[in-house]
């Protein structure tokens, strides 16, 4: 029997140039520029001043010594310092090559390419590569991830192609590399010990079943699960201190390569008022070419309508890319500056226990922008103050109210921890619990699971592994 129904139901459907403009949100100063360069390249319709196109602005993401300093004239240079001399002979300078740095990313990549991978695997493991921090971890959610990668190559992937290509990633040198924890490096290091001796398997039954044990500093209880003593108990420790808390440590290497941040944002503070302005604006250097498009009308007028078609949309698509320009530009400042006008505090005096607890809902109830707008315009984004360069994400925290009942960032939390932690007594230790007395006594009633917490995200180890590093 046919039958009839009608349904009524609610459906969120995103258009192309919808999800274009919300590629065009998450790109930074230099992607911007690059993806310009490329529009430019490829319509022949859109244009850029030649006062500060990308091709006069390539390389300068590095500032030239020399350049800079050949601008002086003899009046403006300091005392003392119109010409450089060499004070040794030619041939007495030493010749001495200079030191080459190799970058554990690099390594990794070099290493990727060794494995037989398809396309979008490849891909995505340098993607995670790149997202590595300083000590090689990998510190991001997966769906967070999968997400973002989804958006910037136009191309859906979930989580579980992400997980697939972490498991790669896990399997390179130096060993726990991808790790996404402290915990979690350690067992990988502790699965790759070729040895039958006890020892590994106790340190390594500590580790995966009793980490939270371990952590909260219940010996007795982790004793009688394993069935050993304290003494044995002790022993895994000692042996647990040799093995690498990160996979990248400070100490392997001595010279740090050169990072150079380009930042998205300029905050200036001039007496009393903060001004906000983009590091490089584009949007009034567009524009379309119209005398391209008059010679190429009178020429083939009336001859060939598929040229015509093709001329229209490289012009529509110019018209386009140079109001998504503009829209950008206009939307970063906007939520630059509702930023801003919450966080005046902590822009005027740079201290960050002047930081206010502020998250993504804060701004878009303020701006009306979508959740997903604030965060794709605030994701890989930088800002240059008086007081340094600030990646903008640092400046979102959850609040925790003090025993007065006012609510602080939780990132002032996590400074006072770090900056206890750094002039503790290395020889003794502070456990999870000592550093809640210490909040305690400054004023701040902070649970014990949410000072591992806080922690962790500091990638600090508990204070028996710190004790046995020392």
């Amino acid at each position: 029997m046919i039958s009839q129904q009608q349904l009524q139901k609610q459906q969120l459907k995103i258009s192309p140039q919808q999800i274009q403009l919300l590629n065009f949100y998450a790109l930074n100063t230099l992607e911007i520029e690059h993806r310009i360069k490329t529009e430019l390249e490829e319509n022949p319709f859109l244009d850029c001043s030649a006062e500060e196109s990308p091709d006069n602005a390539e390389g300068s993401d590095e500032i030239n010594d020399y350049e800079e300093w050949d601008s002086y004239t003899n009046e403006d240079r300091p005392d003392n310092t119109y010409e450089y001399q060499n004070y040794l002979a030619k041939e007495q300078v030493p010749q001495k090559p200079l030191a080459y740095n190799k970058d554990f990313k690099e390594d990794a990549r070099q290493q990727l390419n060794l494995l037989s991978l398809d396309e979008q695997t490849q891909d995505i493991a340098e993607y995670l590569v790149d997202m590595l921090n300083e000590h090689g971890l990998l510190d991001r959610p997966l769906d967070e991830i999968a997400e973002e990668y989804s958006f910037q190559k136009q191309k859906w992937v979930d989580a579980e192609d992400i997980q697939n290509a972490l498991s790669i990633v896990q399997t390179l040198e130096p060993i726990g590399i991808g790790a996404t924890s402290i915990r979690e490096c350690l067992l990988t290091q502790l699965r790759n010990i070729e040895s039958e001796d006890r020892m590994v398997s106790i340190a390594f039954k500590l580790v995966d079943s009793h980490y939270d044990e371990l952590i909260n500093r219940q010996f007795e209880k982790i004793c009688t699960a394993l069935r050993i003593n304290n003494d044995t108990l002790k022993k895994a420790f000692g042996f647990l201190s040799k093995l690498k808390m990160y996979p990248v440590s400070e100490s392997t290497s001595t010279v740090e390569p050169r990072q150079t941040i380009i930042p998205d944002f300029i905050i200036t503070c001039t007496d009393d008022v903060i001004q906000v302005s983009l590091f490089s604006s584009k949007s009034d250097l567009l524009f379309i070419n119209n005398s391209l498009y008059e010679q190429i009308r009178d020429v083939d007028k009336g001859k060939d309508k598929a040229a015509q078609k093709y001329v229209q949309n490289k012009i529509h698509s110019a018209q386009w890319f140079i109001d998504t320009v503009k829209q950008r530009e206009q939307t970063m400042l906007t939520i630059m500056k509702c930023i801003v006008d919450i966080q005046r505090d902590y822009f005027m005096e740079g201290d960050i226990l002047l930081l206010k607890p502020m998250v993504l809902r804060n701004i878009s109830d303020i701006t009306g922008y979508d959740l997903s707008t604030i965060s794709r315009i605030t994701s890989n984004k930088y800002a240059e103050t008086h007081f340094g360069t600030i990646c903008l994400k640092d400046l979102f925290s959850e609040g925790i109210a003090d025993q007065t009942g006012k609510v602080i960032s939780s990132k002032v939390i996590q400074s006072i921890i770090k900056e206890t932690i750094d002039n503790e007594d290395k020889s003794r230790p502070y456990t999870d619990q000592q550093l809640v007395n210490l909040l305690s006594s400054m004023g701040y009633n902070i649970a014990r699971r949410t000072v591992a917490k806080y922690r962790e995200l500091l990638s600090i180890p508990v204070a028996q592994i710190r004790h046995v590093l020392v």
